[in-house]
This record gives C-alpha cells, sequence and structure tokens, in this order.
C-alpha cells in the first residue's frame, strides 16, 4: 500500500516512477502487477475528443454607466445572462446567429483562448443601478475579470460505437454514418481513457487535480448522466456508457492545441477538449486496472437512425483496426477522438510530473458508484 501523500513526496524530490496508460500494459506483462506496484507509483492518462457538454464562464467587468446584461451574443453567438449583471455561460454547441453551424460556442472558447479580441453586444431592460441598456464591444482573456471553463459532463467512460442501418446518409454527433451499414464511428481512446483505467473510481473523485485544455484544472462534481451502475466486465471495465465527470480549470491558462471548436456537417458545434488524470499506483489491485488494454475493452455498438437495436460489442484492439465483421460484411471503422493527441496529454501530464511541476490531489469525496438515469417521459400538466 501507498498513500498519495507519499507519492506526492516522492514527486517533489524528483524520485517518483511515472508511466503513461499505455506502457503500463507492457511492464505488467514482463513484471507482474505485484513487482510492477511496488515500482510504478503514477500512471498517466489521456483522451481528446468531442465533448459536447462544455463551455465557459466569463465575468466582463462592468462599463460605466454599467448595464445589466440580458440578451449577450459573442461573436453572433448566443451566451446565458441569467446571472449576476455582467457574468456570462458560452455553451459548445450553441450556434451563431449570422453563420449557422459553421460556427458556434466551441469556436467562440477556442478563439478566446487564442487570445483573439471577441465581438460582445448585449442589451438590458435597464435598471436604476443599471441605467445603460445597450452596449458593443470586444472582449479577450486579457482584459475580462475571471474566466474559467465549466464542463458538466466529460470523459465518458465506455462510449457505445455507431452505425446507421437506413438507406440514406444521416448526420450525427458521431459524425457522418454511410447508408446501410457504411460505416461505424467511435470516439473513445481506449486504453489510454482516464475513466477506463480507474473502473470503480477508486482514486478519480471530487477533487482531483486533472490536466485540462493544456492547464491544470480539477473534477469538480459527478458529470450530468453519470451512470456507474451499468454491467461491467470481470475486470471492472463497464460495457456501456457509464462513469462521466464535470470538470473546471483556468480558460486563460488553457491551449488552443487542446481546446478545439469544431463543426460537425449538418449537425451542429461543438468543442474538442483535451483531458489527461494521474492515477496514484496505491496498491496492486490499482495497477492491475490500469494495465487494461484495448483487447479487454468492448464497447457495443448503437443504430443512430433508432430503427435496429444490436447485441454486437467490439473491443478497442477490433475498432483501431480500421474495420470489423458486421452483419456479414466487412465495416470500416473510424476514430472521432484523437489517439496522437491522447498520448501526447499522457506523455506531457507524465512529464510535468516527473520534473516535479504537478502533485497528485486527493479526493475530496468519491464519485458515486452507484446511480440511475432517468429518461425525459411527456407528461401532462396538472
Amino acid at each position: 500500500m501507498k498513500t498519495v501523500a507519499e507519492i506526492n513526496e516522492k514527486i517533489k524530490k524528483g524520485k517518483a516512477v511515472v508511466v503513461t496508460a499505455e506502457q503500463v500494459i507492457q511492464i505488467a506483462k514482463e513484471k507482474g502487477y505485484k513487482r510492477a506496484a511496488e515500482e510504478i507509483d503514477v500512471v498517466t492518462t489521456g483522451t481528446f475528443g468531442p465533448m459536447c457538454s462544455s463551455g465557459a464562464f466569463i465575468n466582463t467587468g462592468h462599463s460605466n454607466p454599467p448595464i445589466k446584461m440580458q440578451s449577450v451574443t459573442l461573436n453572433d453567438v448566443p451566451a446565458y445572462a441569467g446571472l449576476a449583471a455582467v457574468d456570462l455561460y458560452i455553451g459548445a454547441t450553441e450556434l451563431s446567429n449570422t453563420l449557422g453551424m459553421e460556427y458556434g460556442g466551441g469556436h467562440v472558447i477556442e478563439d478566446f483562448v487564442a487570445g483573439k479580441d471577441i465581438k460582445l453586444y448585449a442589451k438590458s431592460y435597464g435598471t436604476d443601478c443599471y441605467p445603460r441598456k445597450e452596449i458593443l464591444t470586444t472582449i479577450n482573456k486579457n482584459n475580462v475579470n475571471q474566466a474559467y471553463m465549466y464542463n458538466p459532463r466529460n470523459a465518458y467512460q465506455n462510449y457505445p460505437a455507431a452505425v446507421n442501418s437506413t438507406d440514406k446518409t444521416i448526420y450525427t454527433y458521431m459524425g457522418t454514418l454511410l447508408p446501410r451499414y457504411g460505416n461505424i464511428n467511435y470516439s473513445t481512446a481506449g486504453e489510454l481513457s482516464p475513466l477506463l483505467n480507474d473502473p470503480y473510481y477508486r482514486t478519480i473523485g471530487i477533487g482531483t487535480r486533472i490536466f485540462l485544455g493544456g492547464a491544470i484544472g480539477y473534477v469538480s462534481w459527478q458529470g450530468t448522466q453519470h451512470n456507474p451502475s451499468q454491467e461491467r466486465g470481470e475486470n471492472g471495465v463497464p460495457t456501456s456508457l457509464a462513469g462521466t465527470i464535470a470538470v473546471t480549470g483556468n480558460l486563460k491558462d488553457m491551449s488552443t492545441r487542446y481546446v478545439k471548436g469544431a463543426t460537425y456537417y449538418k449537425y451542429g458545434a461543438s468543442l474538442f477538449v483535451g483531458i489527461g488524470i494521474p492515477i496514484p499506483i496505491i496498491d496492486e489491485e490499482m495497477l492491475m486496472y490500469t494495465a487494461v488494454a484495448n483487447k479487454d475493452i468492448y464497447t457495443p455498438v448503437v443504430d443512430k437512425s433508432g430503427n435496429e437495436t444490436y447485441d454486437i460489442k467490439y473491443n478497442y484492439e477490433q475498432l483501431r483496426s480500421g474495420s470489423v465483421e458486421f452483419k456479414g460484411k466487412k465495416v470500416l471503422t473510424a476514430p472521432l477522438s484523437s489517439l496522437t493527441r491522447a498520448r501526447e496529454i499522457a506523455a506531457t501530464l507524465k512529464d510535468w510530473i516527473q520534473h516535479s511541476n504537478f502533485t497528485l490531489s486527493e479526493a475530496v469525496t468519491p464519485l458515486p458508484k452507484e446511480d440511475k438515469i432517468n429518461k425525459l417521459e411527456i407528461r401532462e400538466m396538472k
């Protein structure tokens, strides 16, 4: 057994042994779980993919005379202003009033991170203490007050692959899906994915310090649609949608390499977010979880047209091969998330820890290990 405090002492002295979630797999094969757990202190993970449930809070500061912002756009993208006078929230999937799907909230956030000027337009009904009724100006990360990313649902723990059973192409948040099972898209970093390396949330919880968008961030709560009660394999890995995390970090410190606005053709806007979470190897069991390989992580296939259901699962070794056999035919597979960038994030986090620039934080409280997901039913008003 090792404690996080003991591991942090080794990090501060530059003596911690840190490996990525890909590297630990081979080490565990060669040395076994027990010896590997004794030698390794931290395993770093990484993922970089579309995370639609993302956004940012921005405090613009007060104008003179001041305004209580009621209706706001940033680069013509609507932002939510139902907070205090000059607190705004821009959601990643909100669309431009002028450009539609070509530009959305995710692009605004990327442009903000890049240091570009963002056009701010706001209207108000006016009050005695906030008499201004309209304002047009520009803001950027150097002249606003606080600006922080707050994402209600990121880093999904095993996301189903997507296919299309209909006779026409459909356009979805899982990308363009060709007719008659023409392709299968998936969006998980597999053996590098953070929550797949800690399937029961033994070390990842509220308060965990993480890599977020190229800066230091934190797990702030369980993510929306957190569903840990999914069926799991013998290795503890859920075989479908399970845990999620809400995350936060200083938007001003982030990098456009790990925060990228995106447009899904004929679907809408999103934001690609880079997340890396360090896993402290507190015991042999934790090492075993981090040594999970793509061949042992299975995910289901979902028909995004809603017409069919399947009892079919593939592992990530199969999906990453480029094709699988599905319903008697060879079907091409493609990732929406970037394996190259996920590896880069895990390696960067490893470097931060090895150079004593990042220490681990123990969770203030664990993520829920039991929960359920409700559906929205049409109910009559009483």
